[in-house]
């Protein structure tokens, strides 16, 4: 078992490391104030080639891998977490794509989202239908050789800054998941719309939008795949295979809130001597570095799994260990961090009262934590994690 990273995987990381501590660190607070995609943060992924990492060269990635993308996302995370969602961003639209698309799909559509020519976005969850991704009410009807798309998906991030959407709707209203499809849609389509954006908590860089499609006409060369009732488990696929990278998000925003709790923690002066020499802040640095390290392990784990095509049904437990325990660990140590520093880290004066407001979105995105625990405590049941 080798723990080691390859001279790639190390080159990716630092150069995302670079672009983090150059480039996005000193943006970071404004980006979460302004509330505005940033433009030119996505234009140094772009120039650096961070886009993507897990496209196969043949279609104008890298072919780096997850692993790869989850060691970029956990280094940008820890100053912006709305950047790190840009980078999973380059994959999520992509994925369904890579997983189920025919090979002329896969040539139109994803050379130009590894270059950064054109952006994406991932329209799973609608308004009566979150956790529960069968209940789609959207609907996709054939007429000729198109289709007719009528629908409402929420909370779709980057759908505001997208040249397309892969939208999930169904084809066959009575036949649960396998009536599902998936469809291209280019966001200049004709009944094509953002009806509003969202209000949010953190992760604010990169905004979250309700798209409605109004009989929007699609060629049938638009139907992700050769036919129709697959998008379910296109959907499925790419969620399980960027879950250990939502939980890269968590390692990487916990790691920021330590060290900047650390550090103010030699500084700061309390009885005589820095609060870093108190037994009772010692101990909560302790189990901070114990939560991050044990949640990099997973997350790294199930990354690897993913680059070696391990993302189907009897794998996806392990993913689901890795972004919940990944991604409530960040809860716990960003709150830790901002409790070290009293009312300092309540103020907005540091970046621990940000990290507190975007750690708290990782638990539901992709899966809340309690699905994932469905997941987990499924496959326990039906021996696919087994402990002999």
């Amino acid at each position: 078992m080798d723990f080691q990273l390859t001279e790639e995987q190390r080159l990716i990381q630092g150069t995302a490391r670079r672009i983090a501590r150059e480039r996005i660190s000193p943006r970071a607070a404004e980006i979460d104030e302004t509330e505005e995609y940033p433009h030119d943060v996505f234009e140094a992924f772009r120039e650096v080639g961070l886009l993507g990492l897990t496209l196969p060269q043949e279609y104008g990635g890298s072919g780096a891998g997850t692993l790869a993308l989850a060691l970029a996302v956990e280094e940008v995370a820890k100053y912006c977490c709305s950047s790190g969602l840009m980078l999973l961003l380059s994959a999520l639209p992509t994925h369904p794509i890579l997983f189920g698309g025919s090979e002329r799909q896969k040539q139109a559509w994803l050379p130009g989202s590894a270059r950064g020519e054109t952006k994406g976005a991932f329209c799973l969850t609608e308004p009566n239908a979150g956790s529960d991704a069968t209940a789609l009410e959207s609907r996709a009807v054939r007429d000729g050789d198109d289709y007719v798309l009528n629908g409402e998906k929420v909370f779709i991030s980057g759908g505001t800054v997208a040249d397309f959407v892969i939208v999930f709707a169904k084809t066959d209203r009575d036949d649960g998941a396998r009536g599902i499809s998936g469809f291209i849609v280019p966001t200049d389509s004709a009944g094509f719309s953002i009806a509003r954006t969202d209000r949010k908590m953190g992760v604010r860089g990169v905004p979250t939008a309700n798209i409605v499609f109004e009989n929007v006409r699609l060629p049938r060369e638009l139907l992700l795949g050769e036919e129709e009732g697959h998008g379910f488990n296109h959907a499925m696929l790419t969620l399980n295979s960027l879950r250990p990278v939502v939980g890269a998000r968590g390692v990487g925003l916990a790691e920021g809130a330590m060290t900047y709790a650390l550090e103010y923690a030699r500084e700061r002066q309390a009885f005589g001597k820095p609060i870093a020499e108190l037994q009772a802040i010692q101990f909560m640095f302790a189990d901070m570095a114990i939560g991050i390290e044990a949640a990099r392990l997973l997350v790294y784990q199930g990354a690897w799994l993913v680059d070696q095509g391990k993302h189907q049904r009897e794998h996806a437990a392990l993913l689901s260990i890795a972004k919940t325990f990944a991604t409530e660990m960040a809860v716990k140590v960003s709150s830790d961090a901002l409790q070290v520093m009293g009312a300092q880290g309540y103020m907005m004066d540091h970046p621990l009262e940000r990290h507190y407001r975007d750690a708290r979105q990782l638990m539901i995105v992709e899966g809340t934590s309690q699905i994932q625990r469905i997941v987990i405590a499924r496959a326990l049941l039906e021996r696919e994690l087994v402990y002999p």
